[in-house]
């Protein structure tokens, strides 16, 4: 998929990134199942949120080892929007999966989620508490060089929005406490992997994975990831040829992670996925950046500053993909 096109004779635009959705969804299948069989699993969990990417993992993982064989949670908590759990209801029974609710905000208002989060916010904001709401958004890419800075927006019980910059130690302690979140959903899944003997099946796409948008040991943890080889377009093509309710088609991707609506792109890719898409695969192919700017309608100075992005996120999320280090190999076990 990622061979290096010809230049001579190549025209790179977003129909580059198109793929045969049939033949994928076989490749996808079939690894499933040789996965599973090497695994001596019978079957797959996941969490189910109504977006675009668990969808299409629940409907790969139908066709690779039929509805009865696939298991979903949804794990709604006190920040979550009531309409996730909807569309993963609608999704749930578009599949004819088996799925029910583990509600986490208990325990995570149990384990000081949300009070560790609001003291750390508390430091910038000494009124925040009931009825605020809040949310961490990203810098844009495109409006300059370097590190991108990440913002805390903070409403309060009037609508009054608020942007502050937040020193490293506010910023850390947010995201400490709200990868809770992530965390215990992911100790539910596997405890029902677990009594089921099913694997747990993780869902990121091509840009999450890549990039690191996810929490090590939370929604970062799996024992298969069947779709983070594909870029987040090839995804919504995916959707459309397995049935993927339109709704969650157009539905623009979502964190659901904080009290504010949020996008994904303004927490952390800085653009739209299609135009990331076209970044991305113009800079794992060897692109110019004057062809992907063509592509992406960027100027050629921007697709440097969003290369320059994925390059700083790449090496600071690398430790997210590393699995625990040894002084030396086990050999015995195959390391």
């Amino acid at each position: 998929m990622n061979i290096r096109p010809d230049q001579e004779t190549f025209a790179f635009s977003a129909e580059t990134l198109r793929i045969d959705e049939a033949a994928e969804t076989e490749r996808v299948v079939s690894a499933l199942r040789a996965q599973l069989r090497g695994m001596r699993k019978r079957g797959l969990v996941l969490g189910l949120s109504g977006g675009i990417d668990s969808s299409v993992s629940v409907a790969l993982a139908v066709r690779a080892v039929g509805a009865k064989n696939v298991f979903c949670l949804f794990m709604p908590e006190n920040d979550s929007d009531p309409e996730s759990l909807r569309l993963g209801r609608l999704v749930a029974e578009t599949f004819g999966v088996e799925a029910i609710v583990e509600d986490i905000g208990p325990t995570l208002a149990a384990m000081g989620c949300y009070e560790r989060r609001d003291a750390f916010i508390r430091e910038l904001v000494p009124d925040y508490g009931p009825g605020w709401a809040s949310k961490i958004v990203i810098a844009n890419a495109l409006e300059g060089d370097g590190y991108n800075i990440s913002s805390l927006v903070v409403q309060d019980p009037g609508g009054k929005r608020t942007k502050l910059r937040m020193p490293p130690s506010v910023y850390l302690g947010i995201v400490a406490a709200t990868s809770m979140k992530q965390r215990t959903r992911k100790q539910l899944e596997y405890y029902h992997a677990d009594r089921l003997n099913f694997a747990v099946l993780g869902t990121p796409n091509r840009l999450e994975y890549d990039q690191g948008f996810f929490v090590k040991n939370g929604d970062g943890a799996a024992d298969v990831k069947p779709i983070a080889h594909l870029y987040k377009s090839q995804v919504y093509a995916l959707a459309a040829y397995l049935g993927v309710p339109e709704e969650i088609c157009r539905r623009p991707p979502t964190t659901d992670t904080y009290s504010l609506e949020q996008t994904q792109e303004e927490f952390y890719f800085s653009l739209p996925y299609d135009r990331m898409d076209i970044c991305l695969y113009g800079l794992n192919t060897g692109l110019s950046a004057e062809d992907v700017g063509r592509a992406a309608d960027l100027s050629a100075a921007q697709v440097d500053r969003v290369w320059a992005d994925i390059a700083a996120k790449r090496k600071a999320t690398r430790y997210l993909h590393l699995g625990p280090q040894l002084v030396q190999p086990v050999a015995e076990i195959g390391e």
